[in-house]
């Protein structure tokens, strides 16, 4: 999915510090009450998993009488978070550990899918577990993402502090990888489903095991991070191993209407089967029952009494 069609330009975290709410909001005033509500969501960069479900959500609410989806490919979640408290967004994913952390006023639509922190090597690399990344170059990702934030969490967790203990590097997975195989960068680490767009067609990538980093994160931040058993040759070439995971939410900005609330937590119940992207099929997968389950952020009241309605 790294060749996807053109969007909106996509939105860094330096940028939001461009935008105010009075210059950006958007002009819903003079609808026709037949006319869907219509929205911005906040997803990912080109090639991630976050932009694939934004893009899925903006192409199915095409075919959803109720609301009109545009996607807004941004760096991620704490850019989405930013855009939202700013009013630049409507709507945005983020991971669920990032807007713990973020103390931001948005509510949850619901719980999506999960999103899995890798690390990877090149296959010939002495590093063998992630203390041995003292000294190396590390790609954690781009500003701005959620993704990031985890990696450096698990980083601290097992005694690492970026910029004393190894180099920091910030790009995007796709432009990292030519870096790993030039020796230019040591490791890099992501979030994205399993298997990740992209990443099993590249041989010369061996994965590590992090579920010993799991329980020192809880205990050091405080959040229930998942232990995720990824199976033998998810990755062509590797062995099974264990992975980091962190729920993704789909939110909303306080001055989101209760009538878009109640299309979004429809559309994500009644249509919840295409949403996923194929290529993670299988692995992947955004399970209704769990809709509810958004942890520290609190769920809009009106998608929970719709949900409640649904029950059953």
């Amino acid at each position: 999915m790294f060749g996807s069609a053109a969007r909106a330009p996509i939105i860094t975290r330096r940028q939001v510090l461009g935008y105010s709410a009075a210059t950006i909001a958007y002009p819903l005033a003079g609808f026709e009450v037949s006319e869907p509500p219509s929205i911005r969501l906040g997803s990912g960069l080109p090639g991630d998993l976050f932009h694939d479900f934004g893009a899925a959500l903006a192409a199915e609410s095409r075919r959803f009488p109720a609301i009109r989806i545009r996607d807004v490919s941004t760096t991620g979640s704490v850019t989405n978070l930013e855009l939202l408290e700013c009013g630049a967004l409507d709507a945005a994913l983020s991971l669920a550990d990032t807007a713990a952390a973020f103390d931001t006023r948005a509510l949850a639509i619901g719980r999506l899918y999960e999103s899995y922190i890798h690390l990877a090597v090149h296959a010939d690399s002495g590093i063998q577990k992630i203390v041995d990344l003292r000294g190396a170059r590390v790609n954690v990702g781009v500003s701005g993402s959620g993704a990031a934030v985890t990696a450096e969490r698990m980083l601290r967790s097992a005694g690492l502090e970026a910029g004393i203990d190894f180099g920091v590097d910030r790009r995007a997975l796709v432009e990292t990888l030519p870096a790993i195989r030039s020796r230019t960068v040591d490791a890099l680490i992501w979030g994205d489903g399993i298997p990740t767009s992209g990443i099993a067609s590249t041989p010369h990538l061996r994965m590590l095991d992090l579920g010993d980093q799991v329980q020192p994160m809880r205990d050091r931040f405080g959040y229930s991070y998942d232990r995720i058993p990824v199976p033998e040759n998810v990755y062509p070439g590797n062995s099974g191993f264990e992975t980091i995971g962190a729920p993704v939410l789909l939110l909303v900005g306080r001055h989101v209407s209760d009538r878009t609330v109640l299309a979004l937590a429809e559309l994500l119940l009644h249509d919840s089967d295409t949403l996923v992207p194929e290529h993670v099929r299988g692995v992947q997968f955004f399970d209704r029952r769990w809709l509810v389950n958004t942890g520290a952020i609190p769920l809009h009241p009106a998608a929970a009494a719709y949900y409640r309605s649904q029950h059953g």
